[in-house]
């Protein structure tokens, strides 16, 4: 098809005063292209007969025309025409829209998903809701570093380099693996060398990695019970088949476990969610012992076991281990926010080459960016400095919590000892129940979680559980003040509808 030739002169939109001469051009002649009134191949007027008929100066018509060639929306060059583009750039970024006479698909194609896709189930994320008393699992966002995190996060970004834009390794930035598999060796007693750790966007990952790598439908996986529901999920949409074992003072009940096929067991034994006890040392090696000779593998999440509050810390399960039976993780998202979404985990040698193929075939590799930072925040000492502040204040609070719960809530809630974490459990007294319990606090602006949420199979204990760590002294006196009144109504009308059922 040939050059389009025009032989008239451009009927353009009048020009505002207050618009240059040169703006004004650029958009009528771009408006008229977008529109079709000027059609690909279309000649336009020469710059000389543009320039004589709207009286303006010739380098402004050529300055236009350079413009809207350099976005593509025209071509030539001096002395050969200049001719509007066979395609505009909008029309590589926009999907045509279905021609207006196309019959209407009648009904709706039935969707044929995977097995996994029927199995997966939402697992909510972090509500946008009021922060108050006694709302679980949240650090205390208020007194995180904002200005030195954005400090640090532009310098990372200023020295950004054409390597940092390629992306980096499968299984994470080389620096920060090293800094995170010091700090394991140092803090928690890991034994791994910084190319066994992965970065992965948190525990959430680490276990769908996990997953990935170990299970197939029907195989057996044993949880604590109560215990981290993000894990049951994970574990399901995989199609294992979960047994869930009771936890006692010490930790997981191994004499729960199934005789034989089991292929993973999921503890937290440095804060136990949700209860908050401490695997004691003599549990965590008969559950190694019993690993090892079963071949089955252990999943260690180490939740918030950054923040322990007293009696010696107990080294990590992964540490203990001399078989390779421990995949051991963490997430940096409690220690400093939610929205950091990274954490590791620290895999055994021989499943490397593994893992990293998993990685390269999912998610390719955690953002590269929030990485850089928080190695810097790492390396320079940031990162110990806030633990230990957050250690004290945390520490400082759990204190008002359980003075303020033995003034108030004798008889109504007893609040277990904690050793680690964000939060506690608390177990109701006289036959009260937890989901009325909650119901009552929540219409008095306090947010506690009821423990048997966490629970498969049988109900454990009536219990609640409170956070701690993200109020402040006054927001905690006030939260056991209100808690204490809806105990009180709620034991009130237990007491009048024991009274009723009396003959």
């Amino acid at each position: 098809m040939g050059k389009l030739a025009t032989a008239f002169e451009l009927a353009l939109p009048p020009r505002n005063p207050n618009t240059p001469a040169y703006r004004w051009l650029y958009a009528s002649l771009r408006a008229e292209i977008l529109h079709g009134r000027l059609r690909p191949g279309a000649r336009l007027p020469s710059t000389r007969d543009l320039a004589s008929q709207y009286e303006l100066a010739r380098g402004t018509i050529v300055n236009a025309f350079e413009q809207l060639k350099s976005e593509g929306y025209i071509d030539g060059s001096v002395g050969s025409g200049t001719y509007v583009s066979r395609v505009v750039p909008e029309k590589l970024l926009y999907v045509t829209p279905p021609h207006a006479a196309e019959p209407a698909v009648r009904g709706k194609r039935q969707l044929v998903i995977s097995d996994y896709g029927r199995r997966a189930t939402l697992f909510a994320g972090y509500e946008k809701r009021p922060t108050r008393a006694f709302r679980a699992n949240l650090p205390a966002l208020d007194l995180f570093p904002t200005t030195l995190w954005t400090k640090i996060t532009m310098r990372c970004l200023r020295r950004i380099s054409r390597r940092h834009l390629m992306g980096c390794d499968p299984l994470g930035y080389i620096p920060l693996r090293h800094a995170v598999a010091e700090y394991l060796s140092r803090s928690r007693g890991v034994r791994c060398e910084p190319e066994q750790v992965a970065i992965v966007s948190g525990v959430q990952e680490a276990l769908d990695l996990t997953a990935r790598l170990l299970l197939n439908p029907g195989d057996r996986v044993c949880v604590e019970n109560p215990g981290y529901p993000g894990a049951v999920l994970a574990f399901q949409a995989y199609g294992a088949r979960i047994t869930a074992a009771g936890v006692d003072d010490e930790g997981i009940v191994i004499r729960q476990f199934p005789s034989k096929g089991l292929r993973l067991i999921y503890v937290t034994p440095g804060h136990q969610f949700p209860l908050g006890t401490t695997m004691s040392l003599a549990r965590r090696l008969q559950l190694l012992e019993w690993a090892r000779k079963s071949g089955a593998v252990i999943f260690e999440d180490d939740y918030d076991s950054e923040y322990r509050y007293s009696g010696r810390p107990i080294p990590a399960l992964q540490g203990l281990d001399r078989s390779g039976s421990v995949l051991y993780a963490g997430s940096f998202s409690k220690v400093l926010f939610p929205a950091l979404r990274l954490g590791y985990v620290v895999i055994p040698a021989g499943w490397l080459h593994r893992v990293e193929a998993i990685r390269s075939l999912t998610c390719r590799h955690a953002p590269l960016l929030e990485q850089l930072v928080l190695n810097d925040f790492i390396t320079e000492g940031h990162f110990g400095r806030h633990l230990r502040r957050m250690r004290e204040v945390y520490a400082e609070r759990l204190s008002v919590l359980l003075e303020e719960a033995r003034l108030r809530l004798a008889g109504l809630l007893e609040i277990s000892d904690v050793e680690a974490g964000l939060q506690t459990a608390g177990w109701l007294c006289g036959g009260l129940d937890a989901e009325l319990a909650a119901a009552a606090a929540a219409k008095r602006n306090v947010d506690v979680t009821p423990m048997d949420r966490y629970s498969r199979g049988r109900a454990a204990p009536q219990g609640l559980q409170l956070g701690f760590a993200s109020f402040d002294a006054k927001e905690i006196r006030r939260g056991v003040r209100e808690l204490t009144i809806a105990l009180e109504d709620e034991r009130k009308a237990l007491d009048r509808g024991l009274q009723r059922s009396r003959p």
